[in-house]
């Protein structure tokens, strides 16, 4: 079999363009007879709200103000689960949350307008502690419970497994809510084509994804949206979720223009989703040899106030929560929790990459307290050829883990350089 590209070099096809800055990027699109769009965004966490438009209307240069009785289709989107409102209509969940979009003339109109706009804020007890969340009688996000998945994850007997534990550690940790920051803030352009579509003109990680959701806001057909998919500075994750895509198409049908608009990097920071922060509680357990026999783990995702992608990030949370380690006792629950913190999503490893700062220094402690290198308690219990993981897969091939810890510790030479667990 011939490979034409794997293990090979090959020239990235927009390498040339991007490195040079000919590259379009959403922002660089401009079109003839254009309006520009502006965000009104929630000033707190959670609120009912009465919004009162009719000053900015009434200022010069202002085309539109799109409110949820301008939605002609649904007033919703999300990738799961459709809980965000493309205009809030009632209520607020989070600082940042989209009430109105102003079209104008020109920017700064379109800036001046957002101050003409009145929002009475009825100010509901906010939640941002997810443990706090959990409790059935905490202020609620959305309609019922706050606790949006539980993933359980169950092996063997976890009691008798820790009744036979030379060594136990103990510990929580936590991770932080994270931004990605990607170079390129939130941009797009739409505008009808000659097709009579709605065309919609943005940097995306899911154009298919953008279109449905158009489509169902709009109220028309999927086949009546076009996304085009221009150069993408950077996404990480942070594209999966809609942002302006919407509200602009909403306003190229209202008005009949082209209608941009470009987030600020505060603005976007407001506007997309974040890296889940977990809390992790972690009891890990061996015999006397360094062998492990028992893992016990409690993660709690914050998902803030849109439930974005957690199913997928708690589970995989919870699926890797016992590392690259054989452990006949398992027990795991992964839960995802709704709060009125910024909403969580995707952003690179999808669960998978906060938790090895629980299992691995759980490993490095139990190390100490049994009196063995870190590198060698690893090599007794890591995942080789055939296998068995905590959730039942059989592992029949790329499992270099044993030959990538060899050459550490040929580098390192850290079975040599500990005695008693203590490094010389």
């Amino acid at each position: 079999m011939s490979y034409d590209v794997v293990g090979k070099n090959i020239i990235r096809v927009d390498g040339l363009s991007k490195v040079t800055g000919k590259a379009t990027y959403p922002q660089d699109i401009s079109m003839d007879n254009m309006l520009y769009g502006k965000t009104l965004r929630s000033i707190k966490p959670h609120a009912y709200i009465n919004v009162d438009i009719s000053k900015a209307l009434n200022l010069e240069g202002v085309k539109a103000v799109l409110t949820a009785k301008d939605v002609p289709g649904k007033n919703h989107h999300g990738v799961l689960f459709k809980d965000h409102e493309v205009f809030c209509e009632k209520k607020v969940r989070r600082i940042g949350d989209p009430i109105a979009f102003v079209v104008a003339e020109t920017e700064e109109i379109a800036e001046n307008a957002l101050d003409k706009i009145k929002v009475e804020y009825d100010e509901i007890e906010p939640i941002f502690d997810p443990i706090k969340a959990m409790d059935k009688d905490s202020p609620k996000v959305h309609d019922s419970s706050n606790i949006v998945y539980h993933y359980k994850l169950r092996q063997g007997n976890i009691d008798e497994g820790f009744k036979n534990c030379e060594k136990i550690v103990e510990n929580e940790y936590k991770t932080s809510r994270t931004d990605h920051a990607f170079l390129q803030p939130e941009a797009g352009i739409s505008y009808i084509d000659k097709e009579g579509r709605y065309a919609v003109c943005v940097a995306t990680q899911y154009p298919h994804y953008d279109r449905l959701e158009i489509a169902e806001a709009l109220g028309v057909k999927e086949e009546k949206v076009r996304v085009i998919n221009a150069a993408v500075g950077g996404a990480f994750g942070g594209r999966e979720d809609i942002t302006l895509q919407i509200h602009l198409a909403l306003a190229a049908m209202k008005l009949k223009r082209p209608i941009k608009a470009v987030y600020s990097r505060k603005e976007s920071f407001n506007a997309h989703c974040k890296r889940h922060p977990l809390i992790m509680k972690y009891k890990t357990g061996a015999d006397k040899q360094g062998n492990l026999i028992a893992l016990k783990a409690e993660i709690i995702g914050d998902t803030g106030a849109y439930a974005s992608w957690a199913i997928n990030v708690l589970r995989k949370a919870g699926v890797h929560a016992t590392g690259p380690y054989e452990i006949p006792n398992v027990e795991v629950d992964s839960i995802a929790v709704y709060t009125n913190n910024p909403f969580s999503g995707a952003m690179r490893g999808f669960g998978a990459t906060q938790i090895p700062i629980a299992h691995e220094q759980q490993m490095d402690m139990l190390a100490e307290s049994l009196g063995l290198d870190p590198l060698t308690i690893r090599m007794k219990n890591i995942f080789t050829k055939g296998s068995k993981t905590s959730t039942g897969q059989i592992l029949k091939e790329s499992v270099p883990l044993d030959k990538c810890l060899a050459e550490i510790d040929k580098k390192m030479n850290f079975t040599q350089s500990y005695k008693g667990g203590v490094k010389e």
